[in-house]
């Protein structure tokens, strides 16, 4: 037996007699890896952030920019994918993405394995490889909240005009052969960007250009909201985009400073570029709209806010607070005329998901090539050297790989939601009847306003005049919505 070893068997002697007297699951103790209270306590603080972000953050920042008798529908959708999303995950999603949880085992380049197919494997004392120091439930909540909000944001681009039943079976299509597979190529050790060396510190690619990419194809399958171009689309509350915009914010932190997994350096550096970036990107959002049209608007501004976090999402852990600046200077206006692009190109994306999302992510990702900072990555050990911080080859290279990661999701993505997309139209029926938009997703699809509607139950106790008067009144609320 040579020195090594024998330390090795002192040092697990020594785990399994600290395991007893601490009550340290044996499992955790003999891996000699210890789980830090600190991190635990960080990353349950950005599960809770995160899923803010969707509910409610983004459930009120898209109904307050649809009318007002498509509100609940909207909510409505935020919140149903919440709960089937995480269905979805406890049943299949997190092995297809994240399996296999430790570097013993491997999966393919392209998809996780079934090691973790209904969290079978997952105990008290197991941790995930990319998260060593937390327990791999925490993990597993973390990753599952960005899952959510991912599919969430596509539902932007369709609003006003998908049947819910067909909208739920595209979701849960959309999240195991789209999400799972992208979330495993880029972040998983086993994915071949992740290989490639692309980065992406919290969902560039992931989240932002996946959704953003799918939700212009979902709008194209879908066609045109009835009266586009020709009717008042204005939103109908402001002040609900402003406050789940504000929502979205402060939620973000957990989004990109908890991608830090730890507590460290990196978790304080990502909050301070986030916060920098969106707030540089609201300004210049503003100002390239009052150049533009004559007039800042409250909703541009809070847009340029989400604009300048989309871009700083996947650069967030890599780069330094003045190329954070500097992407949110760039953020802010490119994403503007993003949004634009609806109007020359005459696609209908209802609240401009690719426009901020894909625009976005797109500028962000290849910032991260030109800026990514070895002085940063890792807590200052990183390795990474973007174009501004290398020689022209390593830089170059770091660009490159960003260039080829952003082809293949955007590639990826487009594809496979357009042919989830076909065949369900063919099987289901994706689009609401013109009556059904005309009347509203909310009377139509779910049977309520957003002025509250009585159900049977509450009308059988009125006579027949009274349940006329009823009938008439709530027809007179859904033609004023």
């Amino acid at each position: 037996m040579n020195t090594q070893e024998l330390q090795d068997r002192v040092t697990k002697l020594e785990n399994i007699i600290r395991s007893i007297s601490a009550n340290i699951p044996l499992e955790r103790a003999l891996t000699n890896v210890n789980l830090n209270s600190g991190d635990t306590a960080w990353m349950l603080t950005s599960c809770a952030l995160v899923l803010f972000m969707t509910i409610p953050g983004l459930a009120l920042y898209y109904s307050g920019m649809v009318r007002k008798k498509n509100v609940l529908s909207t909510v409505m959708q935020s919140f149903s994918i919440t709960c089937l999303i995480t269905v979805l995950w406890l049943a299949f999603g997190y092995s297809l993405a994240f399996g296999p949880a430790n570097d013993d085992n491997h999966s393919s380049l392209v998809i996780g394995n079934a090691s973790r197919f209904w969290l079978q494997g997952m105990s008290i004392s197991t941790y995930h490889q990319l998260a060593p120091t937390i327990p791999e439930s925490v993990y597993c909540m973390f990753q599952l909240t960005f899952a959510i909000i991912t599919p969430a944001l596509i539902c932007g681009s369709f609003a006003d005009r998908m049947k819910y039943g067909p909208m739920l079976v595209f979701i849960a299509f959309w999240h195991i052969l789209v999400y799972c597979p992208i979330a495993h190529v880029t972040w998983h050790p086993d994915g071949f960007l992740f290989q490639y060396g692309a980065l992406d510190y919290a969902g560039g690619l992931v989240v932002h250009i996946s959704s953003g990419v799918s939700g212009l194809v979902a709008t194209i399958v879908l066609g045109h909201r009835k009266g586009y171009g020709k009717e008042n689309f204005e939103p109908h509350n402001i002040l609900l985009s402003f406050v789940g915009s504000s929502m979205l914010w402060v939620g973000w932190f957990g989004f990109n400073a908890g991608s830090a997994v730890t507590a460290g350096e990196n978790a304080g550096y990502a909050m301070l570029a986030t916060q920098i970036s969106s707030a540089t990107a609201a300004l210049s959002w503003m100002l390239t709209e009052w150049i533009v049209r004559g007039k800042p608007s409250v909703l541009g501004m809070v847009s340029g806010s989400i604009a300048g976090l989309v871009g700083i999402t996947p650069a967030s852990g890599f780069v330094d607070m003045t190329a954070a600046f500097i992407i949110g200077l760039v953020s802010g206006p490119i994403c503007y005329f993003g949004a634009q692009l609806k109007r020359y190109l005459g696609y209908d994306d209802a609240l401009d998901a690719f426009g901020v999302h894909a625009v976005g992510g797109i500028v962000g990702a290849i910032a991260t090539g030109f800026f990514a900072n070895p002085d940063v990555t890792n807590g200052g050990t990183g390795t990474h050297n973007g174009v501004y911080y290398a020689n022209t080859y390593d830089g170059g290279r770091q660009l490159g790989a960003q260039l080829y990661a952003i082809v293949v999701a955007v590639f990826y993505c487009a594809v496979m939601t357009f042919i989830i997309l076909i065949v369900l139209d063919n099987i289901l029926g994706l689009r609401v009847t013109e009556q059904e938009e005309e009347d509203g997703l909310d009377h139509s699809l779910h049977a309520e306003t957003i002025g509250g509607k009585m159900h049977g139950a509450s009308k059988v106790a009125l006579n027949d005049e009274d349940a006329n008067k009823v009938e008439a009144i709530e027809s007179v609320a859904v033609e004023e919505a």
